[in-house]
Parts: C-alpha cells; structure tokens; sequence
C-alpha cells in the first residue's frame, strides 16, 4: 500500500496562501502612543551605533512616553493647586523642581517663561520676638 501525503513547502506554516491581515504598528504592539518606528529611523540616521537593535527603539519610546506622562502629571496638580485650567511653562517648572529625582535628571535645564522656586532666606526674614521678655520690659 502506498499513501501519498501533500506537503507544503513554503515555509510559512498554516498560513500559507492566506492574504496578510492589515498592518499593525510597532507602538500599538507595545501599547505605546509615542511612534516606534520614527525613533527607529532617528536612532539609524543618527548613526549612534552602527547596528540598532529591534527592541531599542520600543524601549525608547517606553521610557520618553513614561517621563512626558510623570511631568504632565505632576504639572496638572501644579495648575489644579493654582486654580487653572491650563498647563503653562511656570506649572511645568514648579512640578520638575519640586521632584527630587525629575530635579536631579532636569537640574542644568532651563525652562523659558518658568520663573525661580518660591524661597525666601532665613537669615532675611524677620527675628521672632519672644512674648515673656517684650512683657517683662
């Protein structure tokens, strides 16, 4: 007895002759909204290395879209503490500067239009009088 058996020999499994779906993006993969493939291309053309590998720029993408949502974060609480509705340089600045480790990566950073930390020095405030000795006297 002899059984003949077809086989496929394109290589491509059980999907061989079916037409490819529609195209899904690097960043949607990775759930992420900033684009992946863009940050590939700039990591390439940038010639930082000379080879750059399939997950660099997914990982980018990951922790630049992690930063932006922290400061954009902490800058809506500085404009909800500051009664607005709107996110202006100055919230961005107060929000970075009042993080210890956003001021430490953003320490030699200038931000226009974001103004200075409110601090007034001790040694200009006025001295405390004490209540006991002004009553004595």
């Amino acid at each position: 007895m002899l059984f003949l058996q077809t086989v496929n020999m394109s290589g491509r499994g059980k999907a061989a002759g079916k037409a490819k779906g529609k195209a899904v993006s690097r960043s949607s993969k990775a759930g992420l909204q900033l684009p992946v493939g863009r940050l590939a291309r700039y990591l390439k053309k940038g010639r930082y290395a000379e080879r750059i590998g399939a997950g660099a720029p997914v990982y980018l993408a990951s922790v630049l879209e992690y930063l932006a949502a922290e400061v954009l974060e902490l800058a809506g609480n500085a404009a909800r503490d500051d009664k607005k509705n709107r996110i202006i340089p100055r919230h961005i600045q107060l929000a970075i500067r009042n993080d210890e480790e956003l001021s430490k990566l953003l320490g030699t950073v200038t931000i226009a239009s974001g103004g200075v930390l409110p601090n007034i020095h001790t040694h200009l405030l006025p001295k405390k009088s004490k209540k006991g000795e002004a009553a004595a006297e």
